[in-house]
């Protein structure tokens, strides 16, 4: 086993146990107005009780219109959140886990059916996947205004207790957006060029920087997605510079647009079931158009490939471009694949998102070497079932009673 796996390491000031990270991923565990519930809690006490090197909290949203259309969204767009917040860190730093929260403003990748406003995004590009209606093109004063947001929701994580925030840059979400020439057409100070394009985050970080000194600040990128003129590697290796220059913490390597389907999250089968029984645009259907489409997406939908360690590639030449810590996630869930990571290429830390789903404690079974491989089937049921219900296990099975618990 390597050494370098579990040794206790620093990233920009924050302490870990090890080089293992819980990726963001959306709980839904808050309650109405987005305060985070006892439920919550004690999730992020297991994931520190198995072990982990880091917790990095699902997406928390910075305003009202950048909520997401899953389920009980956790939101920091208020201060009279800090002190629920700051009952969870407290908590977790108990067990020497540090909690880093991932904030974000999903743009046009939401419903307004259930933010009750109105969707906004860099261009009025209307949405492949969640097409209800065209997104509204933000005006100079609304991408001011969202930006002092982010920089207030920073401020407020940190009187929360968080040892750091995580801007979502990743897998279509409005800063995102903005950084994609799929996505952002502008013509203004805003697009075109990838300074301009990259002019809102380095914003937040120079206003961040402003108020709150040297507070970590992290990334999670999109390295390529599978929209045309989208995000290529060429151009985010540019953008991490970029990052790096801003005085980024840590940068956290992803891909892909919510449009692009499994493209971030990947089966080898696709979760027919689960789409037709709980995504909003076919939940609706029909029995018999069900039944119908069901065998036909299976047989004739190619799942992307490979479906492990599907970012390491374009993470090393990330890395190899800049001088700050850099965190690989995607189709990582064995102590091998980890072990060749972070022995063998100058990648820093590795992140997971479903290996942890069905097993919070699977860091302290890979360290005690009990097991080496995750029990998660790569099913995605959680990540399809989690647009009604909290973040669960289904182990490949649409629910009929209670689900694997996590």
């Amino acid at each position: 086993m390597t050494n370098a796996v579990f040794e206790r390491v620093s990233l920009a000031g924050i302490h870990l146990k090890n080089r293992i990270i819980r990726s963001a991923t959306h709980e839904g565990m808050a309650d109405d107005n987005g305060f985070p519930t006892e439920k919550l809690k004690k999730l992020y006490i297991r994931l520190a009780k198995g072990g982990v090197g880091a917790i990095i909290t699902g997406y928390a949203g910075v305003q009202a219109d950048g909520k997401t259309c899953f389920v009980n969204m956790t939101m920091i767009d208020r201060d009279d959140k800090i002190p629920a917040y700051l009952e969870i860190t407290d908590a977790v730093h108990e067990y020497e886990t540090p909690i880093i929260m991932q904030i974000a403003h999903c743009g046009r990748q939401t419903r307004s059916k259930t933010t009750g406003f109105p969707t906004v995004a860099p261009s009025a590009i209307r949405d492949m996947f969640y097409n209800e209606d065209m997104p509204k093109a933000l005006s100079e004063n609304e991408i001011n205004e969202i930006i002092n947001n982010f920089v207030s929701a920073i401020e407020r994580a940190k009187q929360a207790g968080f040892d750091g925030v995580q801007l979502h840059l990743a897998h279509g979400y409005l800063l995102a957006q903005f950084l994609s020439s799929y996505s952002n057409r502008r013509s203004d100070r805003w697009g075109g060029s990838t300074e301009n394009k990259y002019r809102i985050v380095s914003e937040i970080f120079k206003r961040a920087k402003e108020k709150m000194g040297d507070y970590p600040v992290l990334v999670k990128m999109n390295a390529y997605d599978g929209r045309k003129k989208g995000m290529r590697i060429e151009e985010a290796v540019r953008i991490a510079r970029m990052l790096e220059q801003s005085g980024c913490a840590a940068i956290e390597v992803s891909c892909g647009f919510i449009s692009d389907g499994f493209y971030l999250l990947r089966s080898e089968h696709l979760p027919a079931e689960a789409v037709m029984a709980y995504t909003f645009k076919y939940k609706d259907f029909p029995g018999f158009a069900k039944a119908f489409a069901i065998p036909i997406a299976k047989n004739f939908m190619t799942q992307p490939k490979p479906l492990l360690k599907y970012n390491l590639n374009a993470a090393i030449q990330v890395k190899n471009a800049v001088n700050i810590p850099v965190i690989v996630v995607g189709g990582i869930n064995n102590i091998d694949d980890i072990n060749d990571i972070i022995g063998n290429t100058k990648i820093d830390f590795v992140s997971m998102c479903r290996p942890f789903i069905i097993e919070p404690d699977i860091v302290g079974k890979f360290k005690k070497g009990t097991q080496t491989q995750s029990k998660c089937i790569m099913c995605n049921y959680c990540a399809i079932i989690q647009e009604e219900k909290p973040l669960k296990c289904y182990y490949g099975e649409l629910p009929k009673g209670e689900p694997v618990e996590i």
